[in-house]
């Protein structure tokens, strides 16, 4: 039968006597068990050691990267809440626009007319970077949505109100404002009594007394639709403003344009005259409304 213990022996140096130790099998197990044990753990704490070691660079450049992007997203928080500051100054000067222009206002715009930044106070010093991750992007994010969708309805609120006001410019252009010519008004739009029959009659338009030879202008733009003789009015222009507007000059010496000519305001058209049936030189203006004489100072801008 083997033996269940193991002779240890100590040899010390000199005369001294050898000494002799009988230790059980078992306890020598588990005392080297315990030693593999603990070169293990040394083995592995040295190794963690210089990995962590190795890791402090990496660790260090990430801390910095983690402060430039929290100053990163502070600058672009705070350009956002620029931005919403200037769309909210666009939108209320386009709602003074449409308030001068008359124009309706679409529900659509004032829905997104309150917009909300990102909350730059939110920005802590011990806040991480995975927090920020979780918050403040989405709500960055989010103001950027509301940015992109109230640009869009920006854009269409200005393209209507561009059309309007192209609109309203063109109408000014061919709206017949200034004074033909130059001269003092002999008779005006209304009833009078006629120089020739001595009865009341209905004048159609304003007589401006002046010499033979004063140049007319064009009050507004518009298109020469006629040049000619007309029975009483004698050589005679009419011009086509659009949006339903004519204008006829009366008595004229000279013609300076042709039919079908385009012509701009302050444009000089013909000189004036006494042809037709008249008393004396002067120019004969009528304003036509859809086919219907108005009284031509409603149009004059003093």
């Amino acid at each position: 039968m083997a033996s269940k213990k193991s002779t240890i022996l100590f040899l010390p140096g000199g005369s001294k006597k050898v000494r002799k130790i009988n230790v059980p099998n078992r306890l020598i197990s588990i005392f080297t068990f315990i030693i593999f044990l603990i070169t293990l753990g040394f083995g592995w704490l040295i190794t963690d050691y210089k990995r962590i070691k190795s890791q402090i660079p990496e660790l260090n450049y990430l801390k910095k990267e983690n402060r430039v992007q929290k100053i990163q997203l502070i600058t672009l928080s705070k350009k956002i809440n620029q931005i919403n500051q200037k769309m909210v100054k666009l939108q209320e000067f386009d709602h003074k626009l449409r308030i001068m222009t008359n124009i309706e206002q679409s529900g659509q715009q004032d829905q997104v007319l309150g917009l909300g930044g990102s909350n730059i106070g939110t920005f802590r010093s011990d806040y991480q970077l995975e927090e920020i991750h979780k918050g403040l992007i989405q709500q960055m994010h989010k103001s950027l949505e509301n940015i992109e969708t109230e640009i869009a309805v920006a854009s269409i609120s200005q393209a209507e109100l561009r059309n309007f006001l192209r609109e309203q410019k063109s109408i000014l252009a061919c709206s017949p404002s200034i004074r033909p010519t130059y001269g003092w008004l002999s008779s005006g739009f209304g009833y009078r009594i006629s120089a020739f029959t001595n009865q009341r009659e209905f004048h159609k338009g304003l007589d401006i007394a002046t010499r033979i030879g004063t140049p007319i202008i064009a009050p507004a733009d518009g298109l020469v639709v006629f040049v000619g003789r007309e029975g009483n009015l004698g050589k005679m222009i009419a011009i086509n403003h659009g949006y339903n507007l004519i204008t006829r000059y009366g008595h004229l010496h000279k013609f300076l344009v042709k039919k079908g000519q385009h012509i701009k305001r302050g444009q000089i058209i013909a000189e004036v005259g006494k042809s037709g049936r008249c008393t004396g030189p002067h120019l004969h203006y009528e304003v036509l409304l859809s086919g219907v004489p108005v009284n031509p100072l409603r149009y004059i801008l003093n």
